[in-house]
């Protein structure tokens, strides 16, 4: 009783920090207002902790509060003594492969024998319908070529490990959403390549090797490694098993903290357009995979799931990308806004499937005696 108490009074603390830092910026005094902003999302995000409803939410309130000290203070979170922070993105992006290869297992593959029809599917879906997105919402959007390609980049990238834990709270099919995110991860270094030099090649020069060998570098290797962890150390390490869950998602923050900074000037510009158009995406995303699945005839538990992995992309790949180009402040910028976004529309989302779990085919249905 006295704990709830304790979180409840955070999140009264972070309302009255939020209510004065209006009552700032309504005086004309937005600089000031910093630090009352990131306290803000920080004690949200603590506060969060002791509700089960909104514990959830803590990972993306806190994310918030990075980009929130990105954008008041872009400086000491964009380089130090001439060392830029960019140059970290690269190695956070293998740590976080890393980590989803020491989840992932052999058996993981096996389900493209066992469910043909979804994972070819998911695939095709996730391969067609957010690149084509992406495509159509750059070339209407105005932006400039490189932020246009951004938004390209987000839509070629694979799911990632985010739409199998909201397939899991969905109640939608945990297997085939794991299969379809390992098989699509592994085709990465050939499809993202291919789809960006045919997609954003209008917009910005795509050197196909280039990325290819950049995704090799980031993902194939750290998820080989993290591979043959699991199969030969996983367990002799708990430490480490318990420890990588928590280490991805923090290096997933500082990755878009970083980028944040970087862009911000060009954020103050165009960040509402950017985010409505993200937003956009990313919904149009979820209602495409989820009809196109109802359309060829799959069940609802797997409709659910290809919704989720054709509108919940790998952020983090698409920023480790754009960093690789020497992009990362212009074609990073739609990735750092896709993943926090992400997160909180597929929370929504798979809370509000939780609450309807899907009818079981007659097939599957217990006898009655």
């Amino acid at each position: 009783m006295k704990t709830q108490k304790l979180f409840m009074g955070l999140l009264i603390a972070a309302l009255l920090l939020f209510l004065i830092a209006l009552i700032l910026m309504a005086s004309g005094q937005i600089e000031s207002t910093g630090p009352l902003m990131i306290g803000f999302f920080v004690l949200l995000g603590v506060g969060f902790r002791g509700f089960p409803k909104l514990k959830g939410y803590t990972y993306t309130t806190m994310i918030f509060a990075g980009v929130t000290a990105a954008m008041y203070y872009p400086q000491p979170l964009t380089e130090y003594n001439g060392y830029s922070f960019s140059k970290l993105i690269t190695p956070l992006i293998q740590i976080i492969m890393f980590g989803m290869g020491t989840s992932m297992s052999i058996r993981d593959f096996v389900g493209v024998a066992k469910m043909p029809k979804g994972v070819l599917v998911g695939l095709t879906s996730q391969l067609t319908i957010m690149p084509l997105l992406g495509f159509v919402i750059a070339s209407f959007s105005a932006f400039p070529p490189e932020i246009a390609a951004g938004i390209i980049l987000i839509g070629c990238t694979p799911s990632g490990l985010a739409s199998n834990v909201m397939s899991y709270l969905a109640k939608a099919n945990l297997a085939l959403s794991i299969t379809i995110t390992a098989v699509a991860t592994l085709l990465a270094p050939f499809t993202t390549p291919f789809l960006m030099k045919m997609l954003a090649g209008t917009f910005i020069a795509i050197d196909v090797w280039d990325m290819m060998w950049s995704i090799v570098k980031m993902v194939i290797f750290p998820i080989g490694g993290g591979l043959l962890f699991n199969r030969f150390l996983s367990g002799r390490a708990k430490w480490l098993d318990d420890a990588m869950p928590l280490v991805s998602m923090i290096g997933i923050g500082i990755i878009i903290t970083i980028i944040t900074a970087a862009g911000r000037d060009s954020l103050l510009e165009i960040g509402g357009i950017l985010i409505v158009l993200v937003m956009i995406h990313n919904l149009m995303g979820y209602n495409l995979g989820y009809w196109v699945s109802r359309l060829l005839r799959l069940d609802e538990k797997d409709c659910r799931t290809i919704a989720l992995e054709v509108g919940m992309q790998n952020g983090g790949l698409a920023s480790g990308l754009a960093n690789e180009m020497g992009k990362a402040a212009t074609v990073g910028l739609a990735p750092a806004v896709f993943g926090p976004l992400m997160n909180i529309t597929g929370s929504v989302l798979a809370s509000y499937w939780h609450r309807k779990p899907p009818l079981e085919k007659p097939s599957q249905k217990k006898p009655q005696r």
